[in-house]
């Protein structure tokens, strides 16, 4: 049977050690202890938080051919192989301290060195639960990140709830938001880049369509943390790249219930109790009682030969049920 448990959540707006994979690590993990130190069960970092965002605001020149290979070669060595040491070193503080995470990093394969991959781990206490790889990089990230396969759409069952979510922009592509409903999710991960007012509107949003607790996690990148060996020029006059608004929502009318936090690093923290998702999909379950799958998947891709939907994955619930 499932239960409904009280989960008292962390958004962590924390700056990265900049294309430091190790010191970022390590800063990973004394942030997990002072957030277990608060009684926190699911603590979730932001967007690429290892060892970088790569921002549209000094990245975009990426694409050219020339002036770029240093950093490529800098952001390529402090990536994360999953599994691999770092991965390893987030494990061991989640069992030694009892308590879940979910973090952003930029992935790499050292058995392929090459693409990298914009990735989003989830761990528990008893190690890597599982790894989702973004979809489809936004705008300048293609400079940087390969696309993701999708198989990973899913949601990872925990002692503390039912964990799914998507990257940043992700967040905003329909089909991949009804592709991890349908795994019933109760805590909504949303770690991003994306600090603007719209960002939270959405955010909102996905709380009420989902009907579980989204925890958001923006970027707080200020100038002054980068190295004075970066090896692109920053624009000249820029304070901030990234301000922040981490933000805990929960899914019964979408209301912020923790933050929005801007303009320095911090901890926003709220306690989740589950029966709010439950009660919340007694009136509008986006899987359930309100999905429609048997009209809405044909104006997706049509039915396959023998006229079944074939927009979407089979739905477990209807299938158990004998329908189509």
């Amino acid at each position: 049977m499932t239960e409904f448990p009280t989960v008292r959540v962390a958004a962590i707006q924390a700056t990265p050690v900049i294309l430091d994979a190790e010191a970022t690590v390590e800063k990973t993990c004394g942030l997990l202890a002072e957030a277990a130190d608060d009684g926190v069960n699911l603590a979730v970092f932001p967007e690429t938080f290892v060892p970088l965002y790569p921002s549209n605001s000094w990245g975009r020149d990426a694409a050219s051919f020339e002036g770029w290979d240093e950093f490529w070669e800098r952001l390529w060595a402090n990536s994360v192989d999953v599994p691999g040491p770092h991965t390893e070193r987030i494990a061991g503080a989640c069992a030694e301290l009892g308590i879940h995470c979910a973090i952003g990093v930029n992935e790499r394969e050292s058995k392929r060195p090459g693409s990298l991959y914009n990735a989003l781990l989830v761990f528990g206490p008893e190690g890597l639960l599982a790894k989702h790889r973004k979809l489809m990089p936004t705008m300048h990230e293609r400079l940087f990140h390969g696309v993701g396969g999708g198989r990973d759409l899913a949601v990872t069952e925990t002692p503390i709830g039912r964990l799914g979510g998507l990257i940043c922009w992700e967040n905003m592509m329909p089909l991949a938001r009804y592709a991890v409903y349908r795994g019933g999710p109760q805590i909504w991960l949303a770690p991003t880049a994306d600090d603007s007012d719209g960002w939270l509107v959405s955010v909102r949003h996905i709380a009420i369509e989902s009907g579980a607790f989204v925890v958001s996690v923006p970027q707080f990148i200020p100038a002054s943390a980068f190295p004075d060996d970066f090896p692109v020029p920053l624009p000249e006059g820029k304070e901030v790249f990234g301000k922040g608004g981490a933000a805990v929502i929960e899914p019964d009318e979408g209301q912020v219930i923790a933050g929005p936090l801007y303009g320095e690093e911090g901890m926003v923290i709220a306690d989740c109790d589950l029966r709010v998702s439950l009660h919340a999909k007694r009136w509008f379950d986006a899987v359930g009682h309100y999905s429609r799958e048997d009209v809405l998947a044909r104006l997706v891709a049509g039915p396959d030969e023998d006229g079944a939907p074939s927009g979407l994955p089979s739905n477990p619930a209807q299938s158990a049920r004998g329908e189509p």
